[in-house]
């Protein structure tokens, strides 16, 4: 995985722990809310994003989809690029 997209998810932990740690310093105890769900959180997106991103490419790279990427498939056999 790209390591911006590292930077961004382990940001977001971060500032997560962040919270935390600002709700508990005002004696806020919320008990969904700790290090392990945290932690969870930031797991699932690493394992989600690139998902999404493999998707994405997967699907603007075919030509099934719209009417228009259809006429590019079709143009692009006609110049012999495809």
């Amino acid at each position: 995985m790209d390591d911006k997209l590292k930077q961004y998810t382990g940001f977001m932990g971060g500032a997560l722990g962040g919270v935390l740690l600002f709700l508990q310093s005002l004696g806020v105890e919320l008990t969904h809310f700790n290090n392990d769900s945290i932690q969870a959180f930031t797991d699932m997106l690493l394992t989600f994003i690139p998902l999404i991103l493999i998707g994405y490419g997967v699907w603007k790279n075919q030509y099934i989809m719209t009417d228009k990427a259809k006429k590019q498939e079709k143009e692009l056999k006609r110049k012999g690029l495809k």
